[in-house]
């Protein structure tokens, strides 16, 4: 009953950011960047629950905002998944039990998911400013997605509760083995 509560409130959490990411924060533009909540959500979510959970809300995430928003199908869900997926695992490696893990995460992750998504737009053909997108647009874009993170983080450790320790998940996987 607990997981399937747990996985309830991860797909509420997900829904809630890529629709707000899509009708209000998508058409916000300071400095040439704009903020991402879907991403933030998707990273904070992974820092809490992990690799296979980072990467599963940043798929579905990436699949509703794709969907929305009538874009190219696919394409934030693969760079979702990949985000969600990395900072998973920095969250149950590197980043356990450290207060800067969120902020590090979503500073480093909005990089590499600009990066990732100016990539894949030049090999699909589209044309990209990447002059713009790499400079201000990438600037901008780091400070508000990390400014985010604090609420953002805050919240999903409030409603999903703390990550499970290192014991935790050595029971659960003695358990599956």
């Amino acid at each position: 009953m607990s997981e399937a509560l747990d996985a309830l409130k991860l797909a509420a959490i997900v829904l809630v950011a890529a629709v707000l990411q899509v009708a209000v924060f998508g058409g916000w533009e300071v400095a040439g960047g704009s903020p991402d909540l879907l991403l933030v959500a998707v990273v904070a979510i992974a820092l809490l629950r992990g690799t296979l959970a980072g990467a599963i809300v940043g798929f579905f995430g990436g699949l509703v905002a794709d969907t929305a928003t009538l874009g190219t199908l696919g394409l934030t869900s693969l760079l979702l998944t990949g985000a969600g997926y990395w900072a998973g695992r920095y969250g149950e490696t590197t980043g356990r039990d450290r207060s800067h893990a969120p902020v590090v995460s979503v500073a480093v992750v909005t990089v590499l998911y600009t990066l990732g998504a100016v990539i894949l737009h030049v090999v699909l053909g589209e044309e990209v400013a990447i002059g713009r997108v790499l400079g201000s647009a990438l600037l901008a874009g780091v400070v508000f997605n990390v400014l985010l993170t604090f609420p953002v983080y805050a919240l999903c450790r409030r409603l999903l509760g703390p990550p499970p320790s290192s014991l935790d998940r050595a029971r659960e996987v003695r358990l599956l083995a």
